[in-house]
């Protein structure tokens, strides 16, 4: 007996979930802001209390980083994912889109996620327990 033949949603969402057949190796995998059980993409609810959209520069950007990240978002994988919810940050929080530019952007890569999926709103990490490391170069890892 063959497995039901499976729509190309549901193909596109598992795509998602799953890292590449043959990673690049010039650069790390990149990580997921799906959420396997949900089938949604997280994003922060609101901005955490270091976002790099903020004013006065809460994570000590170089000048012009911030303006290169949004390029690189918006003409690459289609949003940032918030740093305080990176590997490296040090708290339980899943890699979830970061709210700040979610907020400014509408990028045709977050309108799909928003239509196919929609977003699961997730609470952005409590600053008090882990420490939000200064940005050890680049954050962009989506």
């Amino acid at each position: 007996m063959r497995a039901p033949r499976r729509n190309e949603m549901e193909l596109t969402m598992d795509s998602m979930f799953e890292p590449a057949d043959e990673p690049d190796a010039d650069r790390s995998p990149r990580l997921s802001v799906g959420d396997p059980e949900l089938r949604k993409t997280r994003r922060l609810a609101r901005e955490c209390d270091t976002c790099i959209f903020k004013p006065g520069n809460p994570m000590h950007l170089d000048p012009g980083r911030l303006k290169q990240m949004v390029t690189e978002a918006r003409g690459g994988a289609g949003y940032i994912i918030c740093h305080s919810t990176l590997p490296y940050a040090g708290n339980p929080v899943p890699p979830a889109v970061c709210r700040g530019f979610a907020d400014r952007y509408r990028t045709w890569q977050l309108q799909v996620m928003e239509r196919l999926w929609g977003f699961v709103d997730i609470e952005p990490p409590d600053p008090d327990s882990a420490r939000t490391p200064e940005c050890p170069g680049d954050t962009h890892y989506a």
